[in-house]
């Protein structure tokens, strides 16, 4: 049975959509069977993955709204073994016909249920926001990946952020639990960088992952050609920043008995 995590901070523009990415693409390269959930209206995931966002044939939307089957709206990438569920602006509208269901902040974890096991990890990109979406999400999810910036206000929202996670864990999913937080955009020489992680720390002790994801403009240009780090820029900071990250990810997998593949 795979192990699904929710990539989530309300903030926009932390590094969730480039964590997913390159974190699920880290993963498969070696050799664990992944997929990525994208269930932002903004479909950057999907884009990022060279997929032409207005002219899917099917998306999240159907399998949320709609009940279609998952397995029809799973498309492969260019990695063996890494996945996706692609989403586009058409789940714009869906926090409303979301709030008139029944059992509807747990729709998304009806969905990937009849794929779960053909997985070991399932990545969800959450939107910008803490909407049904992404309520959604986190019922579905095992742990959270929270995405922090290195810069000002780092913290601003985390305890909104923590709180919409507890009220979740009190009320709709009783073992969700912080996977880690991830410091992203970081510049080792700047004071501010130094000082936002180590607040961070302060407030979330270990779960900081040890590795930084560094400010790095290939990782921004890298999703506007449909490419991740590993195929526009194999050899950047940003490259090897994430497979750091992947392998620190699999170590504390081990540690906590999650060091099997499916194959």
């Amino acid at each position: 049975m795979s192990k699904i995590i929710a990539i989530f901070n309300q903030k926009g523009g932390v590094g969730k959509t480039t964590t997913n990415m390159n974190m699920t693409t880290a993963l498969c390269m070696k050799g664990y069977k992944v997929l990525t959930v994208d269930i932002d209206p903004q479909g950057n995931t999907t884009s990022g993955f060279g997929f032409e966002k207005n002219k899917l044939d099917k998306s999240i939307y159907d399998a949320l709204i709609n009940e279609e089957d998952i397995k029809q709206i799973i498309l492969t990438t260019g990695y063996e073994n890494l996945n996706i569920v692609p989403s586009n602006i058409e789940l714009a509208g869906s926090e409303i016909e979301l709030a008139e269901m029944k059992k509807r902040e747990s729709r998304l974890k009806t969905t990937l249920e009849p794929v779960k096991d053909y997985y070991d990890f399932i990545f969800i990109d959450c939107p910008p926001s803490l909407g049904l979406l992404t309520i959604n999400a986190l019922v579905a999810a095992d742990t959270v990946l929270i995405p922090i910036q290195c810069e000002y206000y780092a913290l601003e929202g985390v305890g909104q952020l923590m709180n919409t996670v507890s009220l979740v864990k009190k009320g709709l999913n009783p073992q969700l639990e912080i996977e880690g937080v991830l410091m992203t955009m970081y510049d080792g020489r700047t004071n501010l960088s130094v000082q936002v992680v180590e607040e961070v720390k302060d407030y979330f002790k270990s779960k900081v992952f040890d590795t930084t994801i560094p400010r790095n403009i290939r990782l921004a240009e890298a999703p506007s050609f449909g490419e991740t780090i590993f195929e526009y820029a194999p050899n950047s900071k940003g490259s090897k920043a994430y497979l750091q990250f992947a392998e620190e990810f699999i170590e504390r997998q081990k540690k906590h008995g999650k060091n099997k593949k499916t194959r």
